[in-house]
């Protein structure tokens, strides 16, 4: 199984981010996919989830601001996040069903 992630970066707060998820080694399309972030000093937090009907979950934090998605054709997640702020300055990871993970992208938010 592998997980990689990207998309991540500096951005100004307001701005938008779009994460992928590329996934191998296992079938993608079975599996509900996870977003989670890590922020400095600080525990794994939950995002976002996607089922594999597409039925999508979002934490609080993440509400109206992001967007998770599927490609299964391409075996690929996506954290569409828009008018970031800087407390969502974090590591982001992905995850499948089984809990394996990448090894993240960093967001940065910062003027």
């Amino acid at each position: 199984v592998q997980l990689v992630e990207s998309g991540g970066g500096l951005v100004e707060p307001g701005g938008s981010l779009r994460l992928s998820c590329a996934a191998s080694g296992f079938t993608f399309s079975t599996s509900p996919m996870t977003w989670a972030r890590q922020a400095p000093g600080k525990g794994l937090q939950w995002v976002s989830s996607i089922t594999t009907g597409g039925f999508t979950r979002y934490a609080d934090s993440a509400k109206g601001r992001f967007t998770v998605s599927r490609d299964n054709a391409k075996n690929t997640a996506y954290l569409q996040m828009n008018n970031l702020k800087p407390e969502d300055t974090a590591v982001y990871f992905c995850s499948d069903d089984k809990g394996n993970k990448g090894q993240g992208t960093q967001v940065t938010v910062s003027s």
